[in-house]
This record gives C-alpha cells, sequence and structure tokens, in this order.
C-alpha cells in the first residue's frame, strides 16, 4: 500500500506552511502530496486565509522533483472546464507528469456564499460535473492537430484546439470518491482511474468499493484502483498521542475509532484492514502542519511495514 500525505490549507495554512510539508513529505519518501480544494475554514479562523488549490500545487510542481501532487478534490463548481483544463495540464506539465485530478461536485454551500461562486442544487451539480468530466479528459485526449467540440445541457464546447496538453499521456490520472450509491460509482466507472473513499467507516469503505466494482464491471472494464483516506494522529506513546489529538482539537479515543490514531503498531493494523478490503492507497490527512515530528514518526516506524 502507498501512504500519502493529505492536507487541509484552509483550516489555517500559508503556502510557506504546505511547501515545509510538501518537501518533508517528498524527503521521507511519502508517494504523493494532496490538498483539499477549499475557501473557507470549517473550523477556526483560517488565517491567514485560503490558498488556491491549482496556484499552489503549480509552484509545488517547481519545488519538488518526485512526489506526486494533486487534489483531493478539486471542486466542479469552482471552474469552468475548459480553463480548468488548461491549469491541469499547465501543472502537469511544470511538475514532468506528476499530477493527479481528484474532482467532485462541490459541497461546501457556505464558502460558495462566502465568495460569490453559484451553487446549484445537488441534481444540477451532478449532471454539470457529469460535462466537465467529458469536456476535461475530451480536451486532454484529442489528438494533437485535432479540435474538439461538446454539446451539452450546461456547457458548449466549440473547436477547441485542445491545448496545452498534459506531459502525461494519454491525461492524467483522474480520481473520483465519494459514498453515492448510483452516480457516483457510475461515473467512477467512466472516467476513473482511482475510486476514493473519504472518511468512512471500514464497512461503509467495502460496500462504496463493492458498488464502484459492480460498475465497473457492468462498463465492461477491469476495476478501477481503490484507495481510502483517514486522519492521522500517531504517537511513539500514549501521551504523545493525546498531545497530537488534543493539537488538532479532537480526543484521541474518538481518533481511534473514527480514524488512524494511536502507536504505530496500531495504526499499521487498521491500516491492514484496509489494505484487506481493496484499498492500495491511503491518503493520510494531515491537520497539524507545524509538527513535521508527525511525519518522520510515520515515515520511521509505518511505512516500511504496509
Amino acid at each position: 500500500m502507498k501512504l500519502r500525505i493529505f492536507t487541509e490549507p484552509q483550516q489555517g495554512a500559508s503556502y510557506e506552511d504546505q511547501l515545509r510539508v510538501a518537501q518533508a513529505a517528498e524527503r521521507l519518501g511519502f508517494d504523493a502530496f494532496f490538498r483539499s480544494d477549499h475557501y473557507l475554514h470549517m473550523s477556526g479562523d483560517g488565517r491567514p486565509g485560503p490558498t488556491d488549490s491549482w496556484v499552489t500545487l503549480g509552484a509545488l510542481a517547481r519545488e519538488t522533483r518526485t512526489i506526486r501532487l494533486g487534489t483531493l478534490v478539486t471542486a466542479a463548481t469552482f471552474r469552468l472546464p475548459g480553463p480548468l483544463a488548461i491549469s491541469v495540464a499547465q501543472v502537469d506539465q511544470m511538475s514532468g507528469g506528476r499530477v493527479e485530478f481528484g474532482f467532485g461536485t462541490g459541497w461546501f454551500d457556505a464558502e460558495h456564499k462566502a465568495y460569490g461562486i453559484p451553487f446549484p442544487p445537488l441534481g444540477e451539480r451532478f449532471a454539470r460535473f457529469e460535462e466537465q468530466l467529458e469536456i476535461i479528459t475530451g480536451l486532454w485526449t484529442t489528438k494533437p492537430g485535432d479540435d474538439y467540440s461538446f454539446e451539452g445541457a450546461y456547457y458548449r464546447v466549440v473547436d477547441s484546439p485542445a491545448l496545452p496538453k498534459p506531459a502525461q499521456e494519454p491525461r492524467p490520472p483522474v480520481i473520483i470518491g465519494g459514498g453515492g450509491a448510483k452516480r457516483t460509482p457510475r461515473l467512477a466507472a467512466r472516467f476513473a482511474d482511482e475510486f476514493n473513499m473519504p472518511f468512512s467507516s471500514l464497512a461503509d469503505t467495502e460496500a462504496a468499493y463493492g458498488r464502484v466494482r459492480a460498475a465497473c464491471e457492468a462498463a465492461g472494464r477491469s476495476a478501477t484502483l481503490m484507495s481510502a483516506a483517514q486522519v492521522v494522529c500517531v504517537g511513539a506513546d500514549e501521551a504523545e498521542v493525546e498531545r497530537r489529538a488534543a493539537a488538532i482539537g479532537r480526543q484521541k479515543d474518538e481518533l481511534r475509532e473514527n480514524g488512524l490514531a494511536g502507536t504505530p503498531a496500531e495504526v499499521l493494523d487498521k491500516i491492514g484492514t484496509f489494505g484487506e478490503a481493496g484499498a492500495e492507497r491511503l491518503y493520510l490527512q494531515v491537520l497539524d502542519l507545524s509538527d513535521l515530528d508527525h511525519l518522520e514518526l510515520i515515515a520511521a516506524e509505518i511505512m516500511p511495514h504496509v
């Protein structure tokens, strides 16, 4: 199983904070550095304020060398599909082909209100999301020299030169996730290279994987790669677990139940259960970006054993 670092910068992190974590994650051998795509904090005061995900990843692309970079997940409500395809392709070029594109419908109504972003009802968001997936992947995979057009209910693309092309061929990997029972598995089977189940119990994760496998089979394709995201809080002893839980405003026992918390041995055991369910990648949600010793501990005591 590959371990990836996943951050939530909207909770209060500058670009420099993210750079330190990304470079530490690369040095320690983590597979990827991912960040959320949000413009409003969910707790605390969020200072110094939000950073844009693709601006940040473009900068990180030039200040890292080997680590994979991506979003979990970019909100379809934030950007038009054509400009988003350009941004992601450019960052993929800037990184030498290290970008992965996590993409979702958008869900946090308050951030849309706070920054004047339209927030359609859920059904329309899914319909727009599907059209955006069609357009973005279509622009990336159109052969050089050919034009791309699309006519949908919400978006129209006419004779686009479909440039720039990403560095990866035929395109960057697409990640789709969530616990939806019908639309999400269908879209994952159609578009995704990876399906991610975030912050869910083992039972719910297994059920979601089963739905996606069934949708892939119905679509006549092999099953997509499976992954999960869990908040992480590891300590060398009980006191360190408690200190790290308190630093992110959580209780250690609650985190043991609803995340990956405890000593390295405890966390390894729980990671193993996700592996048995079929997860090949695990996104470790790191909420205290100042605690690089946390990454050091995970890299030394957990990563060699997964």
